[in-house]
C-alpha cells in the first residue's frame, strides 16, 4: 500500500514547527527518524494531513550529561546515544537497551526521543525511561512542560503528548550512587525483531553489601512499560547469589500477559520470570563493581 496524500513542510526552527502544528483544521505529525510513522502511513494506519519534518532543527541534535541527567534531544539518534562514552557511563543501561532496538540501519535513522514518543509496549527504550523513571521534555506554543514517565505512557501507541506540541527532550537519570547497577534482558524470535518479552532492571546495594532492593520495567507484557518493585523479593539477600527464584516469582504472579500470534500468556509469563533473573544477575554485578571501584 501507499500513505495517503499529504503535505510536508520542513522548518528551520522550533518556533517555526510549533507554528505549523498548530495549523487550525489540520492533523500534523511531527517527523523526526520516521522509522515507525513512516511504516504506519503506508499501511494507512496514521494518515496525518501534514508532516512537520524536524531534521533541521540543529539544536535538538545533541547527547549529554548535565545535572544528574542524560539528555537526549529529539533528533539525535539511537547510534549516537548508543555511542556516546558520556551517556554509557553515566547510565548504562541505555547501552544496555539501545544494543536490542531493530538493525544498525534503523539505529541509524531512528530517534531515541521519536521511539518514546510512539509508546510502542514492545519497544526497548520506553521499558527503560520507565524504570528509570526519567522525564520527557515537550514544548508547544503555549510553552514548556515536563511529563514523568509514569505519566507519559497511556496505552499502546498512544503518549502523553498533545496535537500541537514536540517532544524536544528526554532526561534519564543518572546512576544514583557507587552501587547502583542496570541489566537488561529480552528474548525474540530473531535478533533485530519485536522482542516476545524483555526487562529492563536497576538493583542497589544496602551499606553492608547485601541487596537493597530492585525495579523493573518490562515490554511485551502490558499496552506500556509494566512497573515492578523487585525489593520485597530480594532485599538482604546475597549479591552474588547466582539465581533468584523469588523475584522470578513475583514476576510470575504479578504479570498479566495477554496471548497474541507470537506467544502465549503462559511463555510470556515464564519468559518475563527468567528474564527477571537474569537482568537483576546483570545488574548486581555491575553494583559490586560500582561500590569496589
Amino acid at each position: 500500500m501507499k500513505p495517503r496524500p499529504f503535505g510536508y513542510t520542513r522548518p528551520e526552527s522550533v518556533a517555526e514547527a510549533l507554528a505549523a502544528l498548530a495549523a487550525p483544521d489540520v492533523e500534523a505529525k511531527v517527523l523526526a527518524g520516521g522509522q515507525s510513522l513512516v511504516p504506519l502511513m503506508s499501511i494507512r494506519l496514521a494518515w496525518p494531513d501534514l508532516l512537520v519534518d524536524i531534521n533541521r532543527l540543529t539544536e535538538l541534535s545533541y547527547v549529554m550529561v548535565t545535572d544528574g541527567y542524560v539528555r537526549v534531544g529529539a533528533v539525535a539518534r539511537h547510534a549516537e546515544v548508543l555511542a556516546s562514552p558520556a551517556a554509557a557511563a553515566a547510565q548504562p543501561l541505555l547501552r544496555k537497551a539501545l544494543r536490542f532496538v531493530a538493525h544498525p540501519a534503523i539505529r541509524n535513522r531512528g530517534t531515541t526521543v521519536g521511539s518514546i514518543v510512539h509508546a510502542d509496549p514492545a519497544g526497548e527504550m520506553p521499558a527503560v525511561l520507565a524504570v528509570l523513571a526519567g522525564t520527557v521534555c515537550v514544548a508547544s506554543l503555549a510553552g514548556l512542560r515536563s511529563i514523568p514517565a509514569e505519566d507519559f505512557f497511556l496505552g499502546p501507541l498512544e503518549s502523553a503528548v498533545q496535537p500541537g506540541e514536540i517532544a524536544t527532550e528526554v532526561r534519564f537519570p543518572v546512576l544514583a550512587g557507587p552501587a547502583v547497577g542496570t541489566g537488561f534482558a529480552e528474548v525474540s524470535r530473531r535478533r533485530g525483531d519485536y522482542a516476545v518479552c524483555g526487562v529492563a532492571v536497576t538493583a542497589w546495594l544496602a551499606p553492608d553489601g547485601r541487596i537493597g532492593g530492585g525495579k523493573a520495567a518490562y515490554l511485551s507484557v502490558g499496552p506500556s512499560p509494566v512497573v515492578l518493585d523487585l525489593t520485597e523479593a530480594v532485599a538482604g539477600a546475597a549479591a552474588d547469589a547466582v539465581s533468584f527464584p523469588a523475584a522470578a516469582s513475583l514476576a510470575r504472579a504479578r504479570l498479566e500477559p495477554r496471548s497474541d500470534l507470537h506467544a502465549t500468556a503462559g511463555y510470556r509469563r515464564q519468559l518475563a520470570a527468567v528474564l527477571t533473573e537474569r537482568a537483576l544477575v546483570e545488574a548486581l554485578a555491575e553494583a559490586r563493581e560500582t561500590a569496589a571501584a
